[in-house]
């Protein structure tokens, strides 16, 4: 029955999952190039077969997700397991684990113009949760009272972020928190949807890494800020934030908001401020948040 067993072999095939590692840059793509191995001289047309590969088994049936490959960890994954770097075999088994540990998105048609964005973004994120919760694990604990530092700023952090999303009108928030630690400032964003019945809608690993982020701050005493912009149909988006001082949130005037969004970064001049906007004062986020200058909690 050799016409059934192939039939049976294209039906299993449509039931198996694919990986491929993606060299989204130049340079990365350059560094491949010095294996024997890797058959392709030239970053477009490679980019071009990729994105026909994906084509074809996305009309097969088939499901691929699109990870991000970094030669150099590739290279550090070969050199500890003892692998040859000029292998196919070797690649295939880096893509297998980027498929379980790495920041991948999966192939739903769009154009690799238009992928490769949302999957360095991924990229980003991954590394801004690992960086925070790494370094919040290595405080360790309070001397004084024992108490874990990274856990009880991670509470704390949770739980601004839960309030400030409770204050917040209905409509689409925009947040982002900034936080300047050394040896390298972290930035993290957040999406939310805010219905008219007063739940909020947004993803559960954004949330996460928003958090971490604002704890890092929290623990580290360091110096940072967090703004909101608000869009809803039928009025003015409204952008407001405040800045981080040890554990508390301390409201930016109009002024310094406004200022904030019409300043150049790079040249430091103005800019005009967006038609449609509103830059205004934050919602009391209520004495217990600490936005009134009281103490809050026990946050070392």
């Amino acid at each position: 029955m050799p016409h059934t067993d192939l039939t049976m072999r294209r039906v299993l095939r449509r039931e198996i999952a694919g990986t491929i590692g993606l060299l989204t840059d130049e340079h990365d793509f350059t560094a491949m190039r010095r294996y024997r191995t890797f058959a392709f001289d030239d970053h477009t047309t490679y980019l071009q077969q990729v994105e026909t590969l994906l084509k074809t088994l996305a009309a097969q049936g088939g499901h691929t997700t699109v990870a991000l490959f970094d030669p150099q960890e590739y290279a550090e994954f070969c050199a500890e397991g003892g692998l040859d770097p000029d292998a196919p075999a070797s690649r295939s088994r880096f893509t297998a684990q980027l498929a379980a540990t790495g920041p991948t998105v999966p192939y739903d048609g769009r154009p690799l113009t238009e992928l490769v964005p949302d999957l360095v973004d991924q990229a980003v994120r991954q590394a801004t949760w690992q960086y925070a919760t790494t370094r919040l694990t290595r405080l360790g604990a309070c001397a004084s009272c024992g108490e874990d530092i990274g856990h009880t700023a991670f509470a704390h952090a949770s739980r601004l972020l839960t309030r400030i999303l409770d204050t917040a009108a209905p409509g689409h928030r925009h947040l982002v928190c900034s936080v300047s630690t050394e040896p390298e400032g972290v930035v993290a964003v957040l999406n939310a949807a805010g219905e008219l019945d007063g739940t909020t809608r947004l993803d559960e690993s954004e949330a996460l890494e928003f958090t971490a982020v604002l704890a890092l701050g929290i623990a580290t005493h360091s110096s940072g800020g967090l703004v909101m912009r608000t869009t809803a149909p039928g009025s003015p988006d409204r952008v407001y934030g405040w800045r981080l001082r040890g554990d508390r949130l301390i409201p930016l005037t109009a002024g310094e908001v406004f200022d904030a969004y019409c300043t150049d970064i790079e040249s430091g001049d103005l800019v005009a401020p967006e038609s449609g906007v509103d830059y205004c004062s934050p919602p009391d986020l209520g004495d217990d948040f600490g936005d009134d200058g009281h103490t809050v909690g026990h946050v070392h």
